[in-house]
């Protein structure tokens, strides 16, 4: 069950009681003064979700400095997702593919992900969306499937990096929006 603008209010059996807010996201265009939150964001995130599946010539170069640059690059498709003033994730649009998607790791498993990708794919609609996944990223693939995505492919996929292009195994999900 979603509980989402209300107040849950939790009785112990030592007669006290919590509330918990649950709020909806709110998404908005991301912003230069952003740019450094989303990079750390996914900085963290790429390492955790992607350190042990692809090769370690891609990791090294998977720097702090380097997320920055691809954020500016990418600022103008990015939308970034707050609650209370705080960010909890970002996606990047790029034509009809989910380029990026990230939430907080302190947030995994709390309902944020899947409200964000409902955001992402309103984003998306009226096409046949696709988004890629490293080969190795379990978690983040079932996710995806959880939301209707479908695995299409696994193949060859070529990344951006500073040092240029650079090659992984990804697999690719699609769907239509």
């Amino acid at each position: 069950m979603v509980l989402l603008g209300l107040v849950i209010t939790l009785q112990y059996q030592l007669g006290r009681s919590e509330q918990w807010e649950v709020t909806r996201l709110q998404i908005r265009n991301a912003v230069e003064a952003d740019v450094q939150e989303i990079a750390q964001m996914w900085h963290l995130g790429w390492h955790q979700g992607h350190a042990a599946a692809v090769p370690a010539e891609l990791v090294a170069l998977r720097t702090p400095a380097e997320f920055v640059d691809r954020t500016r690059g990418h600022l103008a498709a990015t939308s970034v997702a707050m609650r209370e003033e705080r960010m909890v994730g970002f996606f990047m649009v790029k034509g009809s593919e989910l380029y990026q998607f990230y939430v907080d790791p302190e947030l995994k498993g709390s309902g944020v992900a899947a409200e964000l990708m409902g955001h992402a794919e309103a984003a998306l609609a009226g096409q046949r969306a696709n988004l890629a996944c490293a080969v190795g990223n379990a978690r983040a693939a079932a996710f995806y499937r959880k939301c209707g995505w479908e695995m299409v492919r696994t193949g060859p996929y070529v990344v951006e990096t500073s040092e240029g292009p650079f090659t992984v195994q990804e697999w690719r999900f699609e769907k239509s929006l």
